[in-house]
């Protein structure tokens, strides 16, 4: 409101995507869901404009929920929405199978899209489309150990760090946190551009804490990170050790120079027998598919070459095949999250596994007809 003036979205109806705000009492202490719990601490100057109702969030069902959702918000005057980027833009999907119509000409004043819990990037255009028209958005870093930052501004990358809430930062190298005594820097000796294991110390009793995200600082005056992945989710089967921002960045630019638009994607590595044999292979829905998808594969992975320099000494080495994309069918992650009870609320599906889990599940849901091979 204070940055760019505009206030009115907030005597219209808002709505957050969220976990159910039903809690129980584990030894007196009321407990539940992260994002159900934030539900009861909305201010009440708020209240009278908040959306669903309350009997709605606590349907347990996603897609039970979800139509309700859409039943009680399709004829609201909606300014402002608020959740984790896929489960948005399902809802945005719903309500437009629903009424045929963009939202901007479903909810004319809608300004405000907030969002956090995973990176933004690889859903911005789709949901941006399918508004069909620019809105301002709010990312914000929010996790149950703590909140961490929020973006402070339109203008400027990055979200400012929360240093004055009861936590204390330290940053370990991203390279370092698998080791046994690594490097723990304190705020004043980070610097730009290089990728962090995030560590707290909070007053809620959590000290020295890994809480599985990297971050990378984009400015040290004001502290402003950009959340670059989680430690977990990395692939390293023949040493390349590639993390999420590699990734996504990969994807996206080749995605922006082919004018593709991809729904969700995961990488896994195949292990074959043989010099030269194994490869990296992507999971992805397309909402427009690329012309020629071996082109865009190869153009995916000369970026990740360019981004990762012992990926590139795998290739080159002809330890690593180039790596390889399978389509997925449309709603194919949704059916996939479905069938491990993990569809809605705060699930994502995790960008990067150095294992075949999520990858040998998620082959169901591939399109069987075509295969991708580079030479």
């Amino acid at each position: 409101m204070a940055e760019t003036g505009n206030t009115a979205f907030a005597d219209g109806k808002l709505i957050f995507l969220s976990g159910s705000p039903e809690l129980e009492r584990i030894a007196g202490i009321p407990t539940g869901r992260l994002s159900g719990i934030v539900n009861h601490h909305i201010p009440n100057y708020l209240r009278s404009n908040q959306l669903p109702s309350y009997e709605t969030n606590c349907i347990e069902d996603w897609e039970t929920k979800l139509d309700k959702i859409v039943d009680e918000t399709i004829k609201e005057n909606m300014t402002l929405i608020s959740g984790i980027p896929p489960w948005v833009q399902m809802y945005f999907d719903r309500l437009t199978q629903r009424s045929g119509k963009k939202i901007k000409d479903l909810f004319p004043d809608f300004s405000v899209l907030v969002h956090g819990g995973v990176n933004f990037e690889p859903y911005k255009a789709k949901l941006f489309e399918s508004i069909g028209k620019k809105v301002d958005d709010i990312e914000t870093f929010p996790a149950s150990e703590g909140f961490f930052a929020f973006q402070d501004t339109q203008t400027e990358e990055g979200l400012l760090l929360n240093t004055n809430s009861g936590i204390f930062f330290e940053f370990v190298p991203a390279a370092e946190i698998f080791q046994e005594h690594p490097t723990r820097l304190s705020l004043h000796e980070v610097k730009t551009g290089e990728n962090y294991a995030l560590i707290i110390n909070n007053n809620a009793g959590l000290w020295g804490y890994n809480i599985g995200d990297t971050i990378k600082f984009v400015s040290t005056n004001p502290y402003r990170i950009v959340v670059t992945g989680r430690t977990k989710h990395f692939i390293s089967a023949f040493g390349e050790h590639v993390i999420g921002e590699e990734v996504e960045q990969s994807l996206l630019n080749a995605a922006l120079e082919e004018n593709v638009h991809i729904t969700e994607f995961t990488v896994a590595p195949m292990i074959q027998q043989g010099e030269g044999k194994s490869f990296h292979e992507w999971f992805i829905e397309f909402e427009k598919e690329p012309a020629d998808i071996d082109r865009f594969a190869t153009k995916v992975n000369n970026l990740l070459r360019e981004k990762n320099i012992y990926y590139d000494d795998l290739i080159a080495g002809n330890i690593l095949q180039p790596l390889r994309i399978k389509p997925v069918k449309k709603n194919g992650f949704i059916d996939y999250m479905k069938s491990i009870g993990k569809l809605g609320g705060q699930n994502k599906v995790p960008r990067l596994s150095n294992d075949r889990n999520i990858a040998d599940e998620l082959v169901k849901w591939t399109e069987t007809s075509v295969v991708n091979r580079q030479s």
